[in-house]
C-alpha cells in the first residue's frame, strides 16, 4: 500500500512538473508504469493545460472509474478520454459503454476508407457493419499482429507499402511480416476494403 501511494504522488509530481513546463494542451498516455488511479486521474484533469488521457493499459474497470472521476469535476464533460490501445477499434464498443468516445487508428495510416467506414459506423450505431468490419478485417488483422512481437509498428508500415507508399521496414529488434504474414495482410486489406465499397 505504502508503495502504491509513493508511485502515485511520483507520478503526480511527475505530471504537474511536465504540464506546468508546457505551454500546450497536454494529453496523458498511461501504459505500463505510467498508470493513473481515479484519484491521480482527477488531480491531473484539474490541472489548467492536462485537457486529455489516452488509456494504453487495457484496464476497463480502473478506466470506468477514471472516466466517472474525471466527469465529476467542473467543466469534466469536456475532458478528453481516448482509447490507445493497439488496434483500438476491437476493444471500441466496450470502451464507449464507459464512457470513452475517442480512439486512434493504426489503421488509418494504410486502410483509411475502412477506419473511416469503421468510425462512422460506430458513431452512427450501425452494429451491423461495426460487426463485419470486427470481424472481417479488424480481429484477423489483431490475430495476425499477435503472432510476432512489435507487429503493431510492423504491420502498419508493411500496409503503408501494399498500398503504394513505400515507407521502407522496421529498424531491430523488430520484425518485417515473412512472405506469407505479408500475403495474409494484403488479403485482410482487400477485404476490408470490399465490404466498406460494398
Amino acid at each position: 500500500m505504502v508503495a502504491e501511494q509513493q508511485r502515485d504522488e511520483l507520478q503526480a509530481r511527475y505530471v504537474r512538473a511536465v504540464s506546468g513546463a508546457a505551454d500546450v494542451p497536454v494529453v496523458l498516455y498511461q501504459r505500463g508504469a505510467a498508470r493513473l488511479t481515479e484519484q491521480t486521474a482527477a488531480e491531473a484533469a484539474a490541472l489548467p493545460n492536462v485537457v486529455g488521457i489516452k488509456d494504453g493499459v487495457g484496464d476497463r474497470e480502473e478506466m470506468a472509474r477514471i472516466v466517472q472521476s474525471v466527469r465529476a469535476l467542473p467543466g469534466g464533460e469536456d475532458f478528453l478520454l481516448f482509447n490507445g490501445l493497439p488496434t483500438a477499434e476491437v476493444s471500441m464498443p466496450d470502451y464507449r459503454r464507459i464512457g470513452v468516445e475517442l480512439y486512434s487508428s493504426a489503421a488509418f495510416a494504410f486502410v483509411p476508407e475502412v477506419a473511416t467506414a469503421y468510425h462512422r459506423a460506430l458513431a452512427q450505431g450501425d452494429e451491423t457493419l461495426v460487426s463485419t468490419l470486427l470481424t472481417e478485417f479488424f480481429e484477423p488483422l489483431v490475430a495476425l499482429r499477435d503472432e510476432t512481437p512489435g507487429f503493431a509498428v510492423s504491420l502498419v508500415k508493411a500496409g503503408v507499402t501494399l498500398r503504394g507508399l513505400n515507407v521502407g521496414g522496421v529498424r531491430a529488434p523488430l520484425l518485417d511480416p515473412e512472405p506469407a504474414q505479408l500475403a495474409r495482410l494484403a488479403e485482410l486489406i482487400d477485404k476490408g476494403l470490399q465490404v466498406v465499397e460494398a
